[in-house]
């Protein structure tokens, strides 16, 4: 009992779709083999799935370039001159968007205005101004931004200044001194502070060993100890 005649129509059950394609592409791919070998065709073969798959065979000895430039000498016409005046259209619109951007260009420079009527001079002065008034106003942003930074690392520092301040135990007021005793001619005292409490008095007695020093003395003025 032979096989039964299918319909030919699109599969709706999409595994079963998947199932057959896979199916006759071998059975494809097969049949262009084997007509290349037994026949010395030159056969090429390009397969898209439903799914965006792309599968090929070309036979041995050539490639698909080869193919498409034997078929366009064949049939005298050029598979890619309409793609190919697509790119000339849009690369001679492109150079007509740059030429005018570069005449714009000088012209916001003060450049090329000998062409230019009142009005196109008009709304250039305008969009001038607007343009103008954009940069001050970005100017004095980014000015206001910097001053803000500036101010918060100047008081960060203060804050850390104090804090190092608070651990050292550091005061405004001396924390020594030298003190002069004008009726003792070479005597003196140091006073040493402390850590908040009174100052300790310390005396001591300066003795020249130079004989040319003898009859020297420091006032209170001399020396001082900060």
């Amino acid at each position: 009992m032979g096989r039964g005649k299918i319909e030919i129509k699109r599969i709706e059950n999409a595994t079963n779709r998947q199932v057959t394609y896979s199916k006759r592409r071998t059975g494809i791919m097969k049949k262009a083999r084997e007509l290349t070998v037994l026949c010395d065709a030159q056969v090429a073969i390009i397969m898209f799935s439903s799914t965006g798959k792309y599968h090929e065979f070309c036979s041995p000895g050539t490639d698909i370039k080869n193919i498409f430039d034997r078929y366009q000498q064949a049939i005298g016409n050029s598979l890619w001159i309409e793609q190919y005046e697509n790119m000339q259209r849009t690369l001679s619109h492109l150079k007509d968007i740059n030429r005018n951007l570069r005449t714009e260009i000088r012209q916001r420079m003060g450049e090329d205005l000998d062409t230019l009527e009142f009005d196109e001079l008009r709304g250039l002065e305008q969009n001038v101004d607007t343009a103008l008034k954009e940069v001050r106003h970005r100017k004095y942003h980014v000015i206001t931004t910097q001053t803000e930074t500036y101010k918060k690392k100047v008081k960060h520092s203060y804050e850390a200044y104090k804090n190092l301040q608070q651990e050292l135990g550091m005061r405004e007021d001396p924390a020594f001194g030298f003190v002069d005793n004008t009726g003792a001619g070479w005597d003196g005292a140091v006073a040493l502070g402390g850590g908040g409490g009174a100052p300790d008095m310390h005396a001591f007695r300066v003795v020249p060993s130079q004989p040319n020093l003898h009859g020297m003395a420091y006032g209170s003025h001399d020396l001082r100890l900060g």
